[in-house]
C-alpha cells in the first residue's frame, strides 16, 4: 500500500484544489501524491506540491489521517513560502493527456463552496469547512470514508 500526502493550502478564504476530468467523471481533489521509498511523508507533501503548483511549501501542521478506497492518506495544513501558483511541471503536466488519469488543472476554491461542489474525499471537505472556521485540532483526527 503506497501511502498518500496530502495538502491543505489556504489563502485569502480558499483553498488550493485539483480539478480533474476523468473517467467521465468532473470533480476536485486536494493537491498531493504517493510517498516515495525513503522519502518522509512531509518531503512528499512538499515535493507534490512544487510539481503540481509550482510553489514552495512548509508543513505547519499534520491535520489528519484518512483512510479512502482502502488507502491512506495523511493531510497537512502547508504554508506557501515560494514560486507562482500554477506553474506545476510534475508528469502528470508535461507527458500530455493521458485517458487513465485524465486532466488536472490546479485552482483556488472558496472554502464557502467545498460543499457545493463534488469534492473528494467528502469527509474532508467537511473537516475543513468546520476546521477553518472554529479552528484546527491540536492533534491529528483519523477519517474513514465509507467506500463508494
Amino acid at each position: 500500500m503506497r501511502i498518500r500526502a496530502v495538502a491543505l493550502l489556504i489563502q485569502n478564504d480558499s483553498i488550493a484544489v485539483m480539478e480533474r476530468y476523468r473517467g467521465g467523471r468532473h470533480y476536485f481533489t486536494f493537491p498531493g501524491g504517493g510517498v516515495d521509498e525513503g522519502e518522509t511523508v512531509e518531503g512528499a507533501v512538499v515535493r507534490e506540491l512544487e510539481e503540481e503548483l509550482g510553489i514552495q511549501t512548509r508543513v505547519a501542521k499534520h491535520i489528519a489521517t484518512v483512510w479512502f478506497n482502502g488507502n491512506r492518506q495523511e493531510y497537512f495544513l502547508v504554508e506557501q513560502t515560494g514560486g507562482t501558483f500554477g506553474t506545476g511541471a510534475g508528469d502528470e503536466f508535461t507527458a500530455g493527456y493521458d485517458e487513465t488519469h485524465g486532466t488536472y488543472h490546479p485552482m483556488w476554491m472558496p472554502v464557502r463552496e467545498l460543499l457545493a461542489n463534488p469534492v473528494l474525499p467528502e469527509e474532508v471537505a467537511l473537516m475543513v469547512v468546520k476546521y477553518h472556521q472554529k479552528g484546527w485540532p491540536d492533534s491529528p483526527v483519523t477519517i474513514r470514508e465509507a467506500p463508494r
